[in-house]
């Protein structure tokens, strides 16, 4: 349904162990952005009604139910390259996407 990466894993392990309130890396999906849909991710602390959670070694993703059905069947990465590092979605269902990976269109 929804993947991450051993890279992705490890840096959402670093960067939380920085706040040990926050608990869980989220993931979503807003409209917006020059492809007319964008990804955002964050730490959050709560679970809301409409989430799904998926673990992946000691850490748990929350994805709510209208942003899954965007994102489904996607992976997780992060990416070190000589732009920056950031985490990237590979989205099999965007027809297309911006330059830097954040906005997407169906």
């Amino acid at each position: 349904m929804f993947d991450v990466s051993n890279n992705a894993i490890k840096r959402i392990e670093e960067v939380s162990l920085k706040d040990n309130k926050k608990k869980f890396f989220r993931i979503s999906v807003d409209g917006g952005g020059c492809q007319g849909f964008s990804y955002k991710f964050n730490f959050d602390e709560n679970i809301r009604n409409d989430d799904k959670i998926f673990e992946f070694k000691n850490v748990k993703v929350l994805i709510d139910e209208t942003s899954l059905n965007f994102i489904q069947g996607s992976k997780l990465d992060f990416v070190e390259d000589m732009i920056g590092s950031y985490f990237k979605i590979t989205n099999p269902n965007a027809n297309s996407t911006c330059g830097c990976g954040t906005s997407f269109s169906i």
